[in-house]
């Protein structure tokens, strides 16, 4: 066990199997990347993923299943979808949270069908952005609070609205939720790798579209 209460684990915890699960739970969204097409709503494209994880192993679920597609993008997970679905040029983002091996994985991306410039542009900038919070955090030892308000004043220079209510969390030997961690954007310290999800959600300032990244904060 570790001697931060934040950033406690179970007596199973392996950062090996934390990679494992990261890799595997990524191997899982591009399956479901391959399987989205014009046409197909998100309860469908729910439905399909369960072929997804049967075929990669997957132990169990440890948060739904999150498939936005369209204006639906700017959604938190908290908010009910709108029926949508997806159009021949249309924006949409994958979130899974799985379990391999007794650890969780957790990640997210946003894709786009067909031709359009715009919506792919506000895909490339979340992770854009995820990727210079992250070096932000370890270049500059910036606690999970000083990261998100980091990630806020990049989001306004790029020309994007930053999420406010998706302030990343803790994962580990499941269930992480036992520890009582809190969310990253109000970790006053430097978080750990290999235990942190940093997550940004961003959306177009005027028109209803956004994108999401997540993934596991390490040094590497």
């Amino acid at each position: 066990m570790t001697l931060v209460p934040q950033e406690a684990v179970g007596d199973r915890f392996d950062p090996q199997q934390m990679l494992h699960a990261r890799e595997r739970t990524w191997a899982a969204l591009h399956g479901i990347r391959e399987r989205m097409r014009p046409g197909i709503s998100e309860d469908e494209a729910k439905a399909e993923a369960a072929d997804v994880f049967r075929a990669l192993g997957m132990e169990r679920l440890w948060h739904p299943v999150i498939i936005r597609i369209g204006r639906n993008t700017t959604k938190t997970y908290r908010e009910r979808s709108e029926p949508v679905r997806l159009g021949e040029n249309d924006i949409y983002f994958i979130d899974l949270g799985l379990v391999f091996a007794g650890h969780e994985g957790d990640v997210g991306d946003t894709f786009v069908v067909g031709d359009a410039p715009e919506l792919q542009a506000c895909a490339d900038a979340a992770r854009e952005l995820f990727r210079v919070t992250a070096d932000a955090w370890r270049s500059q030892g910036l606690s999970g609070e000083a990261l998100y308000a980091f990630a806020e004043q990049q989001a306004q220079a790029m020309g994007w609205r930053l999420n406010h209510e998706i302030k990343g969390h803790r994962v580990s030997d499941f269930p992480h939720s036992v520890h009582k961690a809190g969310d990253l954007g109000e970790y006053d310290e430097q978080p750990s790798s290999g235990l942190w999800i940093l997550e940004i959600q961003i959306a177009h300032p005027t028109e209803a579209y956004g994108a999401f990244y997540e993934d596991l904060l390490t040094r590497d």
